[in-house]
């Protein structure tokens, strides 16, 4: 702890070298030393890991972790024994498929957001952290370390909070509305009636806090969450439950905002990413947003007169059917053309 290393990234390193030592028991025992250790031989530890549970992602960290050990070594004079083709290059695991934004069904949404089942929360803390994530789009694990005065304020008053991206390590903050201000100030209130000489924390530790310098864990957080969906009794639209993460809400955060046109850019800078890719994985545009744009489109026949298609007509379903299969495959048989979005 006292490194600054958070406990995550401690423990990948760690696996990253017993996966390293469990194939060279099983592959190559004759090594013992760092000098034994070349490019062959980690080739065929790329090879190995292909087998082992986890997949790309987790193989991805083993191997980074190894070579940042590596480097290391070379770095402070660890072992000067270690060959320079001891390295791993760009390209040695297969690129990473682009994943699929985990964002909440509206349908879901709604029976979490709804005023009853937030009422359920036997936590005042949770409640409010659940607002939060829900509102501002932060991580489970920024929103339990706010500070006590998380609260910030613009040149017109308006409300910001301030946090801390955890991720990326620094400082940030996303516009709040002023419900969202009142459930801080009345946290505070009740922060400062257990601990009347003030606290570093919004949300301090419960339990095992005498002194209140513990901040509530993400972990603990996380729990509570579950233990609310399951009193909620949430399901999907064919009646089965819904099984959620705190951290789809920071998916469906971003997807709202781009299916309200709101400018990429504008939601990386809410979200405090480094760059738009990050954003991309997130703010993933829906059927709706692209159906809506299509119906807002002007479409123009063979012969360049404006052809408006009924979007509640008995063959919308059709025509959309169409058209997207025309922008899968390129091809304008018929004519139609929709203007660019």
């Amino acid at each position: 702890m006292t490194s600054g290393i958070n406990v995550g990234t401690t423990f990948g390193d760690v696996q990253a070298l017993t996966k390293f030592s469990e194939f060279l028991t099983a592959t190559s025992p004759g090594i013992t030393r760092l000098s034994g250790i070349d490019r062959p031989l980690l080739e065929r530890h790329l090879a190995w890991l292909t087998d082992q549970p986890g997949g790309v992602s987790s193989n991805e960290g083993r191997v980074g972790s190894l070579h940042l050990f590596f480097q290391a070594i070379r770095r402070y004079g660890w072992d000067d024994t270690l060959p320079t083709t001891a390295v791993f290059f760009t390209g040695d695991l297969p690129r990473r498929r682009n994943r699929v934004a985990r964002y909440l069904a509206e349908y879901v949404t709604a029976q979490v957001e709804v005023s009853a089942n937030l009422d359920r929360w036997r936590y005042p803390e949770g409640r409010l952290i659940t607002l939060i994530v829900i509102r501002g789009g932060l991580r489970i694990s920024s929103a339990s370390n706010l500070a006590f005065d998380c609260l910030l304020h613009g040149g017109q008053g308006a409300p910001y909070l301030r946090y801390h991206n955890t991720k990326m390590e620094r400082d940030a903050a996303v516009p709040i509305d002023e419900e969202l201000q009142a459930e801080i100030r009345a946290q505070q209130r009740r922060v400062l009636d257990r601990w009347p000489d003030g606290n570093p924390h919004l949300f301090p530790r419960a339990k095992m806090n005498a002194d209140g310098r513990h901040p509530l864990s993400p972990d603990t957080c996380r729990q509570w969450m579950q233990n609310w969906l399951e009193i909620c009794e949430v399901r999907d639209e064919h009646g089965l439950p819904v099984h959620l993460t705190p951290h789809q809400w920071r998916h469906t955060f971003a997807t709202r905002l781009i299916n309200r046109d709101v400018p990429q850019e504008v939601i990386r800078v809410l979200l405090d990413h480094e760059s738009t890719q990050m954003t991309a994985h997130y703010a993933k545009i829906t059927d709706q947003t692209v159906r809506r744009r299509w119906e807002e489109a002007t479409k123009v026949n063979i012969k360049g007169e404006r052809v408006i298609l009924d979007p509640d007509g008995p063959l919308a379903q059709a025509q959309w059917a169409k058209t997207r299969y025309g922008m899968a495959t390129h091809t304008l048989s018929n004519g139609y053309c929709g203007l660019p979005v």
